[in-house]
């Protein structure tokens, strides 16, 4: 630096490069001349193949993405309804309510839907009601078959003597005999209407209890009793298939037979009250002699003794079936002896 140049910020040397400089290109060869021979090609020498740890690694193909795999078929686990329970904690052992479906519906990994079921109720409650009623029953027709019999004895005095028997005693026979046929026909009407309850009750309960032991649907313990002649044989065809079906299997599950003795007996007695109520109907409206008179109030008594032990073992029927019932739903359908 010359100290007659000006001060200023010294200039930077010039940088090397990193690497080596490069050479100047060189310059092209002179074109051989025409009359000279080219030079024959020399064989490159073959390059040593290399090593099997030197070899690049073969190209692989790119993967193909796996096809995506279905969802596999899950079943559902089935949870199954509660079965029907008449009483709390009562339930069957071993029984599936009836109407549910016995297994999946075909092509379908779940169970198919549970239709609607009907539900045991007990009948104790009806049966204690309609005892009473039946009770009452009884001795009402008691009544109309002893008046039936004071009527009968004055007809005899009648006939014996006209002129015993005065006209306040024969209006006062008659009076006694309208009251009697009211109330037959009041405690007729409400213990038929509780009779018809309780009678549909069990016989839905018998179908629960074996739905393969009735062979009409249950609309028929109703429809039954107002059939004119059909009412003299349709519910007791519904009543016996209902003891059957309330009836208890023997250990072993083998058919257990209980006697339907009350039931036999009620209805022979029923039935029987029916047809003497109408055979003394039309003779008492038809009577206009002492000798008629007579006749139809020993009709008379023998309807009112008649009605009287229907009532009687209709109460020892309804007590038993509910009894049964009652059992088999507590129990379950096997006898444990």
């Amino acid at each position: 630096m010359s100290f007659n140049e000006p001060p200023g910020e010294p200039t930077p040397p010039p940088s090397k490069p990193p690497a080596a400089a490069e050479a100047p290109p060189a310059s092209p060869a002179p074109a051989p001349a025409p009359t000279e021979a080219p030079a024959p090609a020399l064989t490159a020498a073959p390059s040593p193949s290399p090593s099997p740890e030197q070899q690049p690694p073969a190209a692989q193909p790119y993967p193909q993405p796996a096809p995506p795999q279905p969802y596999p078929a899950q079943a559902y686990p089935a949870q199954p309804y509660p079965g029907p329970q008449p009483y709390p904690g009562l339930p069957y052992a071993g029984q599936s309510p009836p109407g549910h479906p016995a297994g999946p519906y075909p092509g379908l990994p779940y169970p198919g839907p549970h239709p609607a079921t009907d539900v045991l109720r007990s009948p104790r409650g009806l049966a204690v009601a309609l005892t009473a009623l039946l009770s009452v029953a009884a001795v009402v027709n008691l009544f109309a078959a002893g008046i039936s019999g004071y009527v009968f004895s004055l007809m005899q005095s009648l006939i014996a003597d006209p002129a015993k028997v005065g006209d306040s005693t024969l209006e006062r026979g008659d009076l006694l005999t309208g009251v009697a046929g009211v109330l037959q026909s009041l405690m007729l009407l409400a213990t038929a209407v509780v009779f018809v309850i309780w009678f549909h009750r069990v016989r839905v309960n018998g179908e629960i209890f074996d739905p393969s032991a009735f062979s009409q649907t249950r609309g028929w313990a109703i429809g039954s009793w107002f059939i004119p002649f059909g009412n003299l044989f349709m519910p007791f065809r519904i009543a016996k298939q209902i003891w059957a079906a309330s009836t208890q299997r023997g250990p072993d599950g083998s058919y257990r037979e209980v006697s339907a003795a009350p039931l036999n007996a009620w209805w022979a007695l029923w039935v029987g009250s029916l047809l003497l109520d109408r055979v003394f109907g039309r003779l008492y409206d038809r009577a206009e002699t002492p000798q008629a008179l007579r006749t139809a109030s020993a009709v008379g008594i023998a309807t009112g003794l008649f009605t009287v032990g229907a009532a009687v073992l209709a109460v020892v029927f309804v007590r038993r079936l509910t009894a049964l019932q009652t059992t088999k739903a507590e129990q379950g359908p096997y006898a444990a002896v």
